[in-house]
């Protein structure tokens, strides 16, 4: 067998630029650094952090996260980072006791069901046992094994999807609040084919959700079905000193001499092979190559004139923002056992909060013994008009919705409010389309990149994938263009 053809090695002496400190960025210069130690990469950041919107800080004993406070090790884009960083025997589990989430029902809380896997049945009859459904709703949502699959490939909204396969009583009181708890979207706007591709691929393949799980279960396919719900919240992984502690690392690999905060990129020019930035501040530097890491309206500003079909689709990516409360209290403040990791609230309770994160439930070493440390949710794409009010407004929000759902009375020790303004990208319908537009105008740019959350999802595990990615295309291409013989 003839040995395969040398592939050509990335050049010793590349100049690589990255634009944007959140995850994505952090992410994509940490792997150019990892790859490529003998390169010049420089990460350049607007404000004088990064990390974007996750932050963590410590006080009073509390652990105070204030974006994302874990990953989820499915996908395994996040778990990969953590072993590449050599931290991964840092990671801490979940809170074994109180692996389960609440949803609001008539003001109380319930437990999710446990044979519900977000948009998939995976034991009806414990499914059914739940009194978030009226007798009518259990017996529409078992109907979803006769309702036959959609017909065309067209896109279409969750709400859409979800009714159609379950009826408008589950979607109301299950899948809602469940999918708003993630994306803080609106449920009619929000793509299938972006956000949940999955269950479009098994209506496709199978007919339906229950016909699905019947085959995955015949298969020994299905961990879901096994394990229901509960399983999903074991796949979670933190570390002691938070999600802080992640960039802290990504930080110290990427080498602080090589970051430079403070520094809005305010132009960039394509010169030959070369890219050519300016900052805010009047500082220029010529890059062979570009990642730009930044939210879509940031990106459109910064690649109207090398591309302005991408940077009018980018401009069109709607944004939602929300703001987090977090409050530290007395367990004895609070009736409810706050036995789960937290709730949703169904916009059809008609209530000022979208959902509720009970950290030191799902966490150990968040908060004192004798304390709760509870996040709260606000905003969102569907109640956009409560940021308005100011932080301490929004504080005694969250604390009258506490009071009427889990019974909390009493001051705070802890009161902080952290605000997201246009950070949470909507995939409407049609948004694969955008993507595919987007990404067709940028490959006309060889040495230019894109990574981040606009595009292809929101979770940390997909800015990891978008970031890594960029940089091996990044490393092939810089290998093509300066044609560096193999060592």
């Amino acid at each position: 067998m003839p040995d395969p053809a040398p592939q050509p090695t990335p050049p010793r002496h590349a100049r690589v630029a990255v634009i944007g400190g959140g995850i994505s960025g952090l992410v994509a210069a940490f792997d150019l650094r990892h790859r490529h130690p003998e390169w010049d990469v420089v990460l350049y950041e607007a404000s004088d952090r990064v990390g974007g919107v996750i932050r963590t800080l410590r006080q009073d004993d509390f652990l105070l996260e204030f974006g994302a406070d874990s990953f989820s090790v499915q996908p395994p884009g996040a778990i990969q980072l953590c072993r590449d960083l050599g931290i991964e025997d840092r990671l801490v589990d979940p809170l074994e006791a109180n692996r389960r989430a609440f949803i609001l029902h008539a003001g109380k809380l319930v437990p999710v069901p446990e044979g519900f896997a977000l948009l998939r049945p995976t034991d009806l009859k414990k499914l059914l046992a739940s009194p978030l459904l009226t007798i009518p709703g259990r017996l529409r949502l078992v109907a979803e094994a006769f309702i036959r699959g959609k017909s065309d490939d067209s896109d279409e909204s969750l709400q859409s999807f979800a009714i159609r396969r379950f009826g408008r009583e589950a979607f109301d009181r299950l899948i809602q609040p469940l999918v708003a708890g993630i994306y803080t979207a609106d449920a009619s706007k929000l793509s299938m084919q972006a956000t949940m591709p999955q269950f479009v691929a098994l209506e496709t393949e199978h007919g339906g959700m229950v016909r699905a799980t019947r085959a995955l279960q015949k298969q020994s396919k299905d961990d879901a079905a096994r394990s229901a719900s509960g399983a999903r919240y074991a796949q979670f992984r933190s570390l002691p000193g938070g999600m802080g502690e992640l960039f802290d690392t990504l930080v110290d690999r990427i080498g602080e001499s090589n970051i430079r905060r403070g520094q809005r990129i305010a132009s960039l020019q394509q010169a030959g092979d070369s890219w050519n930035i300016e900052s805010d501040r009047g500082e220029a530097a010529s890059y062979n190559a570009v990642i730009v890491a930044l939210p879509g309206p940031a990106a459109s500003t910064l690649l109207r004139p090398l591309a302005e079909e991408a940077a009018d689709e980018l401009a069109e990516i709607p944004y939602a923002s929300s703001a987090l409360v977090l409050l530290g209290v007395g367990k004895d403040q609070v009736a409810h056992p706050l036995d789960g990791f937290g709730m949703v609230v169904p916009a059809i309770e008609k209530r000022e909060i979208i959902a509720a994160s009970f950290l030191n439930r799902k966490f150990a070493d968040r908060a004192p013994d004798d304390m709760h440390l509870i996040r709260v949710f606000i905003g969102g794409a569907m109640q956009s008009h409560l940021l308005e009010r100011s932080d301490d407004e929004l504080i005694e929000t969250a604390r009258r919705e506490l009071a009427a759902m889990i019974g909390l009375q009493g001051p705070a020790k802890i009161q902080r409010v952290a605000r997201w303004n246009n950070a949470m990208p909507q995939y409407h319908v049609g948004h694969c389309d955008r993507r595919d537009r987007v990404e067709l105008a940028i490959g006309q740019l060889p040495g230019l990149e894109l990574a981040g959350n606009a595009l292809h999802g929101v979770g940390i595990a997909h800015c990891i994938r978008t970031a890594r990615a960029a940089a091996d295309r990044i490393g092939k291409h810089l290998a093509s263009q300066l044609g560096d013989s193999p060592l």
